[in-house]
């Protein structure tokens, strides 16, 4: 019986650097740690979670695949279960950018001993790419997966100094555009939906934050149809 992951999973277990002892912070049914360990990417693997629910599921999970000499279940909130220098590679999956960037500044004391974090928002992806840029980080690699309709923004961080051009990069990160990645004129054309709808709705409005709200959609349209023209 071997794991079988989403998309959305698999593309995060190709980009966990070999041999390292990983942390999966909200791990919900530990399918990620089980694969790596099953295909000899990770030595060990920390599966946390907040909850006691998703870490009974993963317990459950650990066992059917025979994996309890090599995965650590922990209870506890983002980062707090781990310990400085225990794992070289953070995997945070699955929540929204905002809530990442809170993991990560609540426990930079372990972050600093951390040599690569693999960050999967779902939403907010701008804001915590540009809190990384702000803060240290740099995002060396960058990914898109597709399931279903929807697709996924995988982010390989490491710390070190990263120029960002434009502030267009926070929307689309520079990597997706130099890894030409295969989704990415979809994504784009996603992005030009969304802020097309959000145009229509503040037009109508007449309020001053409406009208600045009017021109940043604008300013975002042209830049993503640059963009999307470059491809």
């Amino acid at each position: 019986m071997h794991m079988k992951l989403t998309a959305r999973l698999k593309t995060i277990a190709d980009l966990v650097p070999k041999g390292q002892n990983v942390a999966d912070i909200g791990t919900d049914h530990a399918y990620l740690p089980v694969y790596l360990i099953e295909n000899d990417i990770a030595k060990k693997v920390i599966a946390a979670d907040i909850n006691k629910g998703p870490l009974q599921n993963a317990e459950k999970t650990i066992k059917t695949y025979k994996r309890e000499n090599f995965i650590e279940t922990r209870l506890g909130s983002g980062l707090t279960p781990i310990k400085q220098s225990e794992v070289q590679t953070v995997i945070i999956a699955g929540m929204g950018g905002l809530l990442i960037r809170d993991i990560l500044v609540e426990s930079l004391d372990v972050v600093k001993t951390v040599e690569t974090l693999i960050l999967q928002p779902m939403v907010a992806q701008d804001e915590l790419r540009k809190w990384l840029c702000e803060n240290g980080f740099k995002i060396d690699n960058e990914k898109l997966a597709k399931e279903g309709n929807k697709l996924y923004e995988i982010l390989v961080v490491t710390k070190g100094k990263m120029e960002i051009k434009d502030d267009i990069y926070f929307e689309i990160g520079q990597k997706m555009i130099e890894n030409k990645e295969p989704y990415l004129s979809e994504f784009i054309e996603g992005k030009i939906k969304k802020y097309t709808e959000i145009l229509k709705t503040v037009e109508s409005q007449n309020t001053v934050k409406a009208k600045e709200k009017l021109l940043e959609c604008k300013e975002k349209l042209r830049k993503l149809k640059e963009v999307k023209k470059c491809l």
